[in-house]
């Protein structure tokens, strides 16, 4: 009959050696550690050189299983970049068009500031416009130049009024509604303006080419003075548009005259302001002059 598998120490004294042996070991191992710890405990360096070649032992282990943690964690994260890198991407690109929207919103009331502060300075240096508005249309590919005013007889605009910007002359008032009005451009080919060299007010006459230039057409014919550089500005001659105003560039010279490039371009002309026509007046001469109270009595 096979012995019985819970058979008790007692039975073999053997197995009652080794019991006693365990309990030996294990008491004695409790009563090393309790001294241990009361000298570590009365004495933090007592046992710093076996702690240091026990961290010396395990430093290779531990610096496997640290690797190994960074590892995962960059496969980890990795893999997780790969499901959401497309999202991210995403956000970001709508972030970089909302960014450019709001920075060409910025860059165009910028530049509308500009040229609102340079009609006001328009408005302070000259007389007082009869209206400050939009140009709304103006024609770029039609051999008639024409262009669309947002202000119209009820602002007090009226037909051969001048229309300039802060860069220059822009035209005249060719026709008027009562919230707009059609303005003829300088560089329309019926467009005829009395200007002057700016340097030493040579007489001439700029007339419109139909092409966005100016055709410069000297008044007293001869050697032709003009070279490429030269600016030419109103005279005031006609009793329309007021002197001194900037009208264009000479680009090359004729035989009788020159290629002028108009210095206010309307297609790149927002707004404008609207001057009362210029009317020159001669002073009274002496036969003008009224009697003197003296030559009445007499």
């Amino acid at each position: 009959m096979a012995p019985s598998a819970n058979r008790r120490p007692g039975s073999s004294r053997r197995a009652q050696y080794s019991t006693f042996a365990s309990y030996v070991i294990a008491f004695a191992g409790a009563l090393l550690g309790a001294i241990l710890l009361v000298v570590s405990t009365g004495n933090a360096g007592a046992f710093a050189f076996w702690r240091s070649a026990a961290s010396d032992a395990t430093a290779p282990t531990a610096s496997a299983a640290a690797t190994g943690r960074s590892t995962g964690q960059d496969v980890w994260a990795t893999i997780a970049g790969y499901f959401t890198f497309g999202s991210h991407v995403a956000r970001t690109e709508r972030e970089l068009a909302l960014a450019r929207v709001k920075l060409a919103e910025a860059a165009a009331v910028a530049d509308e500031n500009r040229r609102l502060k340079a009609l006001l300075a328009l408005e302070q240096a000259e007389p007082r416009p009869v209206a400050t508005a939009r140009l709304i249309g103006s024609t770029s590919t039609s051999t008639r130049r024409f262009a669309t005013l947002g202000a119209g007889s009820g602002q007090g605009v009226q037909v051969g009024m001048p229309v300039r910007s802060p860069l220059g002359l822009v035209g005249r008032v060719l026709e008027t509604g009562q919230r707009s009005a059609r303005v003829l451009l300088i560089t329309d080919g019926e467009s005829v303006v009395p200007v002057k060299r700016a340097s030493d007010g040579v007489p001439a006459f700029a007339t419109g080419r139909g092409d966005g230039t100016l055709q410069i057409r000297l008044i007293t014919l001869g050697l032709n003075p003009l070279k490429p550089g030269d600016a030419f500005v109103t005279s005031g001659s006609g009793g329309l548009y007021w002197p001194g105003v900037a009208v264009g560039v000479v680009t090359r010279v004729t035989r009788d005259g020159a290629i002028a490039r108009p210095l206010s371009d309307p297609g790149m002309t927002e707004f404008v302001a609207v001057q009362p026509l210029w009317q020159e007046t001669e002073p009274q001469t002496a036969t003008d002059a009224p009697p003197s109270p003296a030559a009445a009595v007499n």
